[in-house]
């Protein structure tokens, strides 16, 4: 980068430099200090990488992300929540290099005041924090200022995570509609999302080697209709089935067939596969016929991978049984429910004494104490 500084005739100090572009760009001061000051400013931001055209800072946010995620190739529900997330900024129609730290702090303040839950503010704040980044690395603006910006704490996995008690899903299985039971366990005993047991199609299970290929979705959008789409990122996946849920998948194939011309296993409207309204409206009945509450469709997949941690398997084993795209995400989610190292040496060390000196019954009130020890 070329700088100067000149005094003109005026009395002033004109500092001026080029840009990467050949671009030239210059400032007026009373004093040479404060000139030299500007441009060693613009210089240490060129040599750092955090130079940005001041210029290009003009544009507003909304006009920047509307360039920008014109570009993206998102799924559709990520477009609707990428969209949600920008309008809900008070600094919409702000230059993006008029957007301060302090700005970002507001806007997590008030989303905090109007009651919205830690989770959907930490989501709303990453998308955002995504298009900031975006005009850093196209040098529209020099730093992001969403770095650094406290969020509402949310609640510890083990405290906000529900689990459904065997019983209860005993319970629900047992109540519930003969044609939503199979949706019931392939969510319970097999661990998919609602979308995805939405999306079986008979061809995606082998029942002669008992596994299921997750390999779609289906999502509702604007206006009723559904789109079949591929799972989440990472998310395709072989599941093991027991041979109890075969059981009841081909119960229910032999007793009601499938829909449709793909064969789905589970009937919408037409040649449909059901979606989130009518699995809710289900979901719900099931509920109340069982005289239960609180418990969300998606918590019975909580309760599969509780099934899995506690029968031994390890973090990869459930990662993939979930289709969780990294192993992080799976100990984030997870990791209260494995055995902690005083669990394992626990059990280590009481196998240990099993073997060496067997198990006898312990008399009533207790252990008995040994014998060397006085009263």
């Amino acid at each position: 980068m070329a700088g100067s500084i000149a005094k003109r005739p005026n009395g002033k100090w004109r500092a001026r430099y080029r840009d990467e572009s050949d671009k030239e760009h210059s400032r007026h001061f009373d004093r040479k200090i404060d000139a030299q000051q500007w441009l060693d400013q613009v210089t240490s931001a060129v040599v750092t990488g955090t130079y940005a055209d001041p210029r290009a800072g003009q544009i507003t946010f909304s006009a920047f992300f509307g360039e920008w995620s014109a570009r993206q190739v998102w799924a559709p529900g990520t477009v609707l929540a990428m969209s949600l997330a920008a309008r809900s900024v008070p600094f919409t129609d702000r230059p993006m290099k008029l957007v301060r730290h302090s700005d970002v702090e507001t806007w997590i303040k008030q989303m905090h005041a109007a009651g919205l839950a830690p989770g959907t503010i930490k989501t709303r704040y990453v998308n955002v924090r995504s298009v900031f980044r975006a005009a850093v690395k196209d040098r529209v603006i020099g730093t992001d200022p969403t770095n650094g910006v406290r969020l509402p704490r949310g609640r510890r996995a083990d405290a906000a995570m529900s689990i459904p008690t065997p019983e209860e899903v005993g319970q629900l299985m047992a109540v519930a509609d003969e044609r939503f039971r199979p949706f019931i366990a392939l969510c319970a005993f097999a661990g998919l999302r609602l979308g995805e047991a939405a999306g079986v199609q008979l061809g995606d299970i082998d029942f002669l080697r008992r596994t299921l290929k997750v390999s779609r979705q289906i999502q509702r959008v604007t206006g009723g209709a559904i789109d079949v789409r591929a799972p989440k990122y990472g998310s395709e996946r072989v599941v093991f089935l027991a041979d109890s849920l075969v059981n009841i998948l081909t119960e229910h194939v032999g007793a009601h067939g499938t829909s449709g011309k793909d064969r789905w296993l589970f009937a919408g409207e037409g040649d449909d596969p059901p979606h989130q309204n009518t699995v809710g409206y289900w979901w719900r009945k099931a509920l109340t016929d069982a005289s239960l509450s609180q418990i969300k469709l998606h918590d019975l997949r909580h309760f599969y991978a509780s099934g899995l941690i506690a029968a031994g398997c390890d973090v990869v084993t459930v990662q993939r049984s979930l289709g969780h795209s990294k192993a992080t995400t799976t100990l984030n989610t997870y990791a209260h429910l494995w055995p902690t190292a005083e669990d394992r040496t626990r059990r280590a060390a009481e196998s240990i004494i099993s073997e060496s000196l067997g198990a006898p019954d312990a008399p009533p009130g207790g252990p008995a104490a040994p014998s060397n020890v006085l009263p």
